[in-house]
């Protein structure tokens, strides 16, 4: 004979449990989540491998499972490191958002110019860091500088990112501009690394 009490206890635990994987899912579609590094496009800022931490909530609040915003915030800025949906792939990536919403960019020899002034770049030992947007980061153009680019003023909702490694990054220079919308969040840092637990982006 069923144990209807026993039964009843059953069911309320696995209600329980599917109420919880629902409210992770959620949380991990549209709050924060962790994303391992594919390729070695944003070296040496980023490493083939890194597990990194993405703020799904930077730019704004989603509908969970969509890229449909229920609240939005201040978009992407320059000098940000976001993870996006590939335009013309189905994967994600990792870059660097260089040019914003009327700002004219052009790329040249792997360097930015945006508005007619070029971003600092200066180096310090064997490595380049350039100044984009008040974030000082690493750049590597050891393989060159890439395909150039623009000049272009980029049109409302839609960005230009690159890669920190310009000479061997597949970024906004092949595939163009992306919208905000497929901008699934920033990249905060790198939580693991070997030998490493946290690096700030």
């Amino acid at each position: 004979m069923i144990d209807r009490r026993r039964l009843r206890g059953w069911a309320r635990s696995v209600l329980r449990l599917g109420i919880m994987v629902v409210v992770l899912a959620s949380a991990r579609a549209s709050l924060a989540d962790h994303y391992r590094v594919p390729s070695g496009s944003m070296e040496p800022t980023v490493k083939t491998g890194d597990l990194i931490v993405v703020n799904k909530a930077a730019y704004g609040l989603r509908v969970p499972f969509t890229h449909t915003y229920a609240a939005r915030f201040d978009g992407p800025r320059v000098g940000d490191v976001v993870v996006l949906d590939s335009p013309d792939e189905d994967k994600l990536l990792l870059k660097r958002v260089v040019a914003i919403p009327g700002t004219t960019v052009a790329v040249r020899d792997g360097r930015i110019v945006l508005d007619g002034a070029q971003a600092p770049v200066a180096a310090l030992g064997a490595n380049l860091r350039e100044q984009l947007g008040g974030v000082d980061h690493a750049i590597s153009l050891d393989r060159g500088g890439g395909p150039d680019f623009g000049p272009m003023t980029i049109p409302d909702d839609h960005y230009l990112v690159l890669g920190d490694n310009r000479g061997d990054s597949r970024d906004g220079r092949f595939f163009g501009l992306v919208t905000r919308e497929s901008i699934l969040g920033r990249a905060v840092g790198v939580y693991w690394r070997s030998g490493l637990t946290w690096d700030g982006l």
